[in-house]
């Protein structure tokens, strides 16, 4: 994983690069653990909640639709429950949500991977604005730089959606929406805080809409001293606290020239410069992440029966480190420094037809055009990288039906992609709903996806430790599963089954068989099961408390050896109480996670509890004061061993809404 190649020394891979190796190639299909955020239940349709109008999500289905009318298990993280984590990173967020476990290798400057019901890390798509980010040099998204501040909404997808957006969405899809343009008129806010560590951040931004003109600008600037990534039991420790600085800066520009006729430009640009830790001599050792994206969107009513949309999105995922001080690099490389990069360049033509206000019909043209460059600098192989290939393109058709007839409603999409490495792949899913009664609602649906080989499995050149395999083949995935949701009121409860079959899983292992000593490689050798169940609830007692949470049982194996899969917890629970004060409002979050098998060491890691504070109170009619307290009971705990996790930390915002 290029995150993690800066830790290359002595011709053989850092305890980082084995562990986030793992996450990209698949070893084991190797899963992570949970921090100490918690997860938010599933939220109930709009209609059993308040009198209000209902949660429009886009992901589940590709259109806009009711949050309360999809099948399967889909949930949104709003803006509101995102200001409660003023300085939290994009995995925090996530992990509040059930089915969603995720590790960093000592703060957020740092390695952070997410997993989604069990399933690898490159194996769970993650969306901005609808366009893909996951990186074509080690499958993964680049969580570190996409910070909170940036973010309107969350919307999540759970269990494998191959059929709706194509490679890598073997465990679910999150699309993360930026602050936009809105029809509201002008708005603005701006955040101070700070907190433990020496840390500081600041945010602004503003939105509204005129004369048919919307518009959104936003940024943030943020930084730390942080803490010590490693322990004394990492072969790299350097006794030092690993600092971070970090900037953000978008905004979306919007159009509408004629009723139904809208243009919109958008833009993300995020940067994150984070020190590491390589271990002895103590020279400034520094990864830089570097993530560009921009979409220029038409969506055109062509009648009350057909919306055309036209998308063209641009991004830049560029990761690259240097050394500070040159001057004490033993290994006599020039300067350390060393590069990653991918662009992406992917275009869509997507028509709804709505034949009735209950049964529409999306039809799509999608093309994905990815190249890649490195150049990675250490002692044995100066300026080695040189893919065998550096790009490949992906055309995709594909079809999607909603429908409903009463009590019941159906979803079906289906999807032919044909790579330029690996062919035609075709991927289908089918889910079916049944309100039982006003409160109760059943799911049922089966889907299969894939995962395309990113370019460091495939083409990595020959080290002392690792080389790539151009023979690998896709991963296949088969998932099914069951839901059942009552909803009141005041009571929202949800259970949800699945069983995920992945074939042609990719691991690594001796390029020559028997002797651990030659370079590994990636191979299709293997195959997980996957099986789960997840249980989410919620309860109002009166108006002024809140009772939430979630428990999460899954039985990850590698389906040959029957042996449970490493770095992971069998059993989350996740629990959360708010209250409110008079004017204030405090939270209570508690996470408890079983132990885990650590992927490298093979060693047990305990599992934990950790407990959370959440405090706000109104200044005034515009301005809040913010303080959370993380891990208030200081608990030491170990999530990939050698690497260390934050202690008990505060930190204090000041937020301003106009």
């Amino acid at each position: 994983m290029h995150h993690s190649v800066c830790r290359l020394k002595s011709g053989r891979f850092s305890i980082a690069l084995a562990i986030s190796g793992a996450f990209a190639s698949g070893i084991a299909l190797n899963l992570t653990s949970p921090s100490s955020a918690l997860a938010q239940p599933l939220p109930a349709p709009a209609s059993a909640q308040v009198p209000q109008l209902a949660t429009i999500v886009v992901t589940p289905a590709r259109t806009p639709e009711p949050l309360s009318q999809t099948l399967g298990d889909n949930s949104v993280m709003t803006r509101e429950t995102l200001d409660t984590l003023p300085n939290g990173t994009l995995s925090d967020a996530l992990i509040r949500e059930h089915s969603i476990e995720g590790v960093n290798l000592g703060g957020p400057q740092t390695v952070s991977t997410i997993n989604i019901r069990g399933t690898n890390s490159n194996q769970s798509l993650v969306l901005i604005d609808g366009v893909r980010v996951n990186n074509a040099t080690n499958g993964l998204p680049p969580l570190n730089a996409i910070p909170l501040n940036s973010i309107e909404r969350i919307e999540i997808v759970r269990g494998t959606s191959s059929s709706l957006y194509g490679a890598d969405a073997i465990g679910g899809v999150v699309n993360i929406i930026t602050r936009s343009d809105t029809d509201r008129p002008f708005s603005a806010y701006a955040n101070a805080g700070v907190g433990t560590y020496a840390t500081t951040q600041y945010d602004a931004g503003f939105s509204g809409a005129k004369d048919g003109w919307s518009y959104s600008l936003f940024g943030g600037y943020g930084q730390s001293a942080g803490f010590n990534a490693t322990q004394r039991s990492n072969y790299y420790q350097n006794p030092d606290n690993d600092s971070y600085y970090r900037s953000n800066i978008g905004g979306s520009l919007g159009y509408t020239w004629k009723p139904g006729q809208t243009l919109t430009l958008q833009t993300y640009q995020s940067k994150v410069n984070g020190s590491y830790d390589a271990g002895a001599p103590y020279f400034g050792d520094r990864g830089i992440q570097t993530l560009s994206n921009n979409i220029l969107t038409s969506r055109n009513v062509i009648s009350s029966f057909w919306t055309s949309t036209l998308r063209a999105g641009f991004s830049t995922d560029l990761y690259k480190t240097i050394n500070v001080d040159a001057t004490q690099n033993f290994y006599n490389t020039p300067d350390g420094k060393q590069h990653f990069k991918t662009n992406q360049s992917q275009y869509v033509w997507q028509n709804d037809l709505t034949f009735s206000p209950t049964q529409i019909v999306s039809l799509a043209y999608e093309r994905l055009e990815q190249s890649v460059d490195g150049a990675l600098v250490d002692n044995i192989s100066p300026g080695l990288v040189n893919y065998q290939q550096t790009s490949r393109f992906t055309n995709s058709l594909l079809a999607i039906y909603r429908g409903t007839w009463g009590a019941q409603s159906v979803q079906a999409s289906v999807r032919n992609d044909n790579n330029s490495q690996f062919g035609n792949v075709t991927t289908g899913s089918l889910s079916y709903g049944l309100e039982l009664t006003p409160r109760w609602k059943a799911s049922i649906g089966a889907n299969t996806g894939f995962r395309a080989p990113n370019f460091n499995e495939l083409y990595w050149p020959v080290t002392p430790s690792f080389m790539g395999n151009p023979l690998l083949q896709p991963e296949r995935s088969q998932n099914v599963e069951a839901g059942l949701k009552y909803t009141t009121d005041n009571t929202q409860l949800g259970l949800t089954l699945y069983r995920n079959n992945i074939d042609n899983l990719i691991l690594n292992e001796p390029s020559i068989p028997g002797d651990f000593y030659s370079p590994y490689t990636p191979m299709n050798i293997d195959r997980a099961l996957i099986t789960g169940i997840t249980l989410t609830g919620s309860q109002k007692l009166g108006r002024n408390t809140l009772i939430k949470g979630s428990f999460d049982w899954s039985n990850p194996r590698n389906a040959n050896t029957g042996e449970l899969l490493p770095q992971r917890a069998q059993r989350v629970l996740k629990m959360a109480v708010d209250q409110n004060l008079g004017k204030a409002k405090l939270s209570g979050e508690l996470f408890v996670t079983s132990q885990r098998r650590d992927a490298l060491t093979n060693d047990t890691l305990g599992g934990f509890g950790l407990m959370n504070l959440v405090g706000s109170y109104p200044l005034t009619e515009n301005t809040d004061i913010q303080v959370r307290w993380n891990n208030i009971f200081a608990k030491q705990y170990t999530l990939v061993q050698g690497y260390a996790t934050p202690g008990s930390n505060v930190f204090v915002n000041l937020a301003l809404k106009m």
